[in-house]
């Protein structure tokens, strides 16, 4: 098993695969992208050991608060 945290936001990728820390779900290195690593200045980026660090593309905080409200006026959630 090969186990990789990233120094900078303490993200956990196991056998290659990114965890989310606070559900332990299976997470998306593009959307961690866009939520965390696009967002750090570029002093700290340099340590980020995300593969898809710089990359576009990724469902980053717009996306999903749009999301959000859409499912709030359609009733669900």
């Amino acid at each position: 098993m090969n186990c990789k945290t990233c120094p900078v936001c303490g993200a956990t990728w196991i056998d290659g695969q990114l965890y989310w820390s606070g559900t332990k779900k299976p997470g998306s290195d593009l959307d961690l992208n866009a939520l965390v690593c696009r967002k750090l200045p570029p002093e700290k980026a340099k340590g980020c050991v995300n593969p898809c660090q710089g990359a576009d593309g990724g469902m980053g905080w717009e996306e999903r608060m749009k999301m959000t409200e859409d499912a709030l006026s359609r009733g669900g959630l």
